[in-house]
């Protein structure tokens, strides 16, 4: 037992904690220093008093510097979220106590959805970073966290969509989801980039923009169900809309997010029965159709704007595979 304050309780490890109404609350901090006794204080009274180089006061900073700054909005979007998360979890904690074992606790406690786990430590390095520059710590202590994998269980192909999935959909789906749809396919971009389009990007035969990922400047001309689709639309609006006023739009007239459009799709998906194909895949049914009317990979890529063409191989692959096959029908035959 510890004796030389009240409600102290030393647990055989080592680590010590207040005892306070049977529930036991540990002091990090090393026994005998100040440190120790704040904590000691602070649990026994209740108070929580903001710490300096507090999480949450970093985050705050790093949101006002170059570094958040020049990120690209969906990069930003991600981020948010484990930002919040770090804020409700380790907030008013002193970014000098982070050790390389929170971290990967952190990540751990995280593994059911592996894609934010590996967020956490991608997102700490970036904040210890920030706070190496502040002058909070000398050492990035997140840095070398191996990334968890994915089990193999939840591991999901994004299935591309087929001919008679298209099919149902172009013949029955809403106008927004409908319009949604052909940019996907029509554009053969990341759906990140579907809901950035203006109407100065469209010319009445292409779309022009700029790549969130990859930062590339790409003109597209559109097909002609995108056409089709985008002329309806700029039609419905009953007069030429404004060159930065973006394509797609809710019933009331405003911007629709992401999350706004992927909702949005999958329950059109699920009232078609097509919940199967997702938004993605439709960027992947792009690379088909131009696969299957006899576009080489350098071509798709001008269409695509893949930065590697191993993607490309991939899906373009599996349709040059079934038109091959289809033609070597009609030649056994």
């Amino acid at each position: 037992m510890v004796s030389a304050k009240k409600f102290l309780w030393r647990h055989p490890s080592g680590r010590i904690y207040v005892r306070i109404k049977g529930k036991l609350h540990r002091i990090k901090a090393s026994e005998g220093t100040p440190d120790f006794d704040r904590e000691y204080w602070d649990i026994l009274t209740g108070r929580r008093i903001q710490i300096k180089t507090s999480w949450r006061t970093l985050i705050g900073d790093y949101m006002t510097s170059d570094r958040w700054l020049r990120l690209k909005p969906r990069t930003r979007a991600d981020y948010d979220r484990v930002m919040t998360y770090l804020i409700e979890k380790i907030g008013d904690r002193d970014v000098k106590a982070l050790t390389r074992a929170d971290v990967i606790s952190a990540q751990k406690a995280n593994a059911h959805r592996t894609r934010f786990a590996n967020y956490i430590p991608q997102m700490l390095v970036i904040l210890c970073e920030h706070a190496i520059d502040l002058g909070w710590l000398v050492n990035n202590p997140a840095k070398g966290v191996r990334a968890l994998k994915t089990p193999d269980e939840r591991k999901r192909e994004h299935l591309p969509w087929p001919d008679w999935a298209v099919e149902k959909f172009r013949n029955e789906a809403g106008a927004l989801p409908l319009l949604i749809f052909e940019i996907g396919v029509g554009s053969v971009q990341r759906p990140g980039d579907w809901v950035g389009f203006r109407w100065g990007d469209y010319d009445g035969d292409s779309l022009t923009l700029r790549q969130n990922k990859t930062d590339k400047p790409l003109v597209l001309p559109c097909t002609d169900h995108l056409k089709v689709s985008l002329d309806r639309a700029k039609a419905a609006l009953g007069a030429v809309p404004i060159a930065a006023r973006p394509i797609l739009i809710t019933r009331e007239g405003n911007p629709i997010s992401y999350r706004y459009m992927a909702d949005l799709m999958l329950k059109e998906r699920k009232r078609l029965g097509l919940e199967a194909y997702d938004l993605h895949a439709l960027r992947y049914r792009g690379v088909q159709e131009l696969a299957w009317h006899g576009c080489d990979d350098d071509e798709i890529a001008a269409y695509s704007g893949h930065a590697t063409k191993e993607m490309i191989a991939k899906y373009a692959g599996e349709a040059r595979q079934i038109m091959r096959a289809r033609q070597a029908r009609e030649k056994r035959q």
